[in-house]
């Protein structure tokens, strides 16, 4: 049993990651994220969507504080 990704619209990608559809077209553009053609029609799958902000996710730092002798 195949299970099928939901493939969204770049203004839902747009949307999800809260940018204009600029953003999510250049990453189409430079093959940073993975898309589906469909025709002419341009989708992306909603796991590429969650990948990519995983892959892009920047953790916070904890810092110990030295010792002062």
């Amino acid at each position: 049993m195949v299970i099928v990704d939901r493939l969204l619209t770049v203004q839902q990608v747009a949307e999800a990651l809260g940018t204009t559809v600029r953003f999510p077209r250049r990453l189409i553009e430079e093959r940073r994220i993975t898309f589906v053609k469909v025709g002419r029609h341009v989708r992306i799958p909603e796991s590429a969507v969650d990948e990519y902000i995983a892959a892009n996710t920047v953790h916070r730092v904890v810092r110990r504080l030295r010792a002062v002798a």
